[in-house]
């Protein structure tokens, strides 16, 4: 397997050559040098300094897992306890949760060595990595650029060293954009592959915890680590680790190409999946032409319902019993207006846009409408796998913009997961993987498969990982 960065860390751990404490060192160093990117909001270095303790320890009694003594980090919107949460929102600034999430619970087992909480979109609401109420993060190649969002300080912090791998959550796109726009792997696996709890909602029937890694090896190691039934997330399903081993062969396997999509992209982005699609061919793989849903029809009803969503999701903090309570208020409807006042402008948007469609006036048809053009969608693809095992498309329309640039063309910066939206309105498993380069900025392939098709997935993307390699 190509850059198995993690199995081949894990390798000279146990050989003895490094510590899990060389490694944590390094990487809080190189931290504390790339502050000025702003990956992290909450850097963890007593903790982790902890953990690389107890994980040499445990490697020098040769019972370790793959990942003990790995350093890495969580998107701010999974919560661990006893270290501050915050969504990157203001409402959240001084937030300790008392519990862990599910997935932290599964990697502090293994031995991983948490090194921070990473900045990210407020509430998860974003495309750019801008929205953030503690600063926005910065592209690790040009700080000029946006990393993407909303996982924008995982996939910053994955590659600039920061750590070798982090998790971060995909809603419409959240870990493939910025995978795609940093250049390294992001996965958003099946809905309900990943336990939930413990991840601050925005949309509940989206969200879904996903893997960011340098690698393909990387990410499929992490993701195994992590998957799982829960019994207090009744949305997570029981299907285990059925997609390792896997091999990189698409001989005889049948890929869906949509040369349609490449109309609303840079010409770069085209050059890239042409050459991707001579690439499988060449590796035995025969190519399929497909017509997707509409994305734009995907788009809105993906804005619609998860704007419902987090309507209703963040109705709770209200000051009272959650998030900020403003001191000595005039009366209720001062202390809510204060509170809410924590929100920046984007959370503001999507929670208006949400309240206004699931309003009296409404009652709830637009969601309604949204939700059977979801249902209408899922079948759809469910149709297109009758004739392809994966789908190979760009996972944006372009590589990553000027930081700013958006700021007065909403529909535009919004668009940036305009290629996202339909895997996950259909629960589907998606990565991306690097593909080439545009004027020296990352572009990202997009992999799509059937619904707990991860094993198809990790398949095809080695064998495009090796064939697309580039200096990242």
């Amino acid at each position: 397997m190509m850059y198995a960065m993690i199995e081949q860390t894990a390798r000279r751990l146990r050989e003895g050559s490094v510590t899990s404490r060389m490694l944590t060192e390094d990487a809080l160093s190189r931290i504390r040098e790339r502050t000025a990117m702003g990956a992290f909001i909450t850097v963890c270095e007593e903790e982790a300094l902890r953990m690389a303790e107890e994980a040499d320890r445990r490697i020098a009694e040769g019972n370790a897992p793959l990942l003990c003594g790995i350093p890495m980090s969580l998107k701010d919107n999974i919560v661990t306890a006893g270290i501050r949460t915050t969504a990157a929102s203001r409402m959240l600034a001084d937030f300790v949760p008392p519990y862990d999430a599910f997935v932290w619970e599964k990697l502090r087992a293994q031995g991983a060595v948490l090194l921070g909480k990473t900045n990210m979109d407020e509430f998860a609401m974003g495309a750019g990595g801008e929205t953030s109420a503690f600063g926005a993060c910065r592209h690790p190649q040009d700080d000029r650029f946006v990393p993407g969002g909303s996982s924008a300080g995982s996939a910053a912090a994955v590659a600039d060293g920061q750590g070798m791998y982090s998790l971060g959550s995909d809603t419409g796109g959240s870990v493939r954009v910025p995978a795609a726009y940093c250049g390294i792997v992001g996965v958003k696996p099946t809905y309900g592959r990943i336990s939930r709890r413990g991840l601050i909602a925005f949309a509940s029937s989206l969200d879904q915890i996903g893997v960011l890694a340098c690698s393909v090896a990387d990410s499929a190691a992490v993701l195994a680590a992590v998957v799982g039934s829960d019994i207090l997330d009744s949305t997570s399903a029981d299907r285990g680790v059925d997609f390792l081993p896997f091999s990189g062969d698409v001989r005889g396997m049948r890929i869906g190409v949509c040369p349609a999509l490449y109309e609303k992209c840079d010409p770069a982005i085209t050059e890239m999946m042409r050459c991707a699609e001579t690439e499988m061919k060449t590796r035995g793989a025969s190519l399929t032409e497909i017509t997707l849903p509409d994305a734009d029809r995907a788009y809105a009803a993906y804005y619609l319902i998860s704007a419902c969503e987090a309507s209703s999701n963040l109705a709770r903090y209200d000051g009272i019993r959650y998030g900020y309570a403003a001191e000595n208020p005039a009366d209720t409807a001062d202390m809510f207006r204060r509170a809410r006042a924590c929100l920046g402008d984007e959370v503001k948007r999507r929670l208006l846009a949400g309240a206004c469609a699931l309003s009296a006036d409404e009652r709830g048809e637009a969601y309604d409408r949204a939700s059977r053009t979801r249902r209408v969608i899922t079948e759809e693809m469910r149709t297109v796998f009758d004739s392809c095992d994966v789908i190979m498309i760009p996972t944006t329309p372009s590589s990553a913009y000027p930081v700013g640039a958006m700021a007065a063309q909403t529909l535009a910066y919004r668009q940036s997961d305009a290629f996202t939206t339909i895997p996950s309105l259909a629960g589907l498993p998606a990565l991306s993987l690097p593909g080439g380069k545009s004027d020296g900025m990352p572009l990202g392939i997009q992999l799509i498969a059937p619904a707990f098709g991860e094993s198809f997935l990790f398949r095809c993307a080695e064998v495009v990982e090796e064939a697309m390699a580039y200096e990242h």
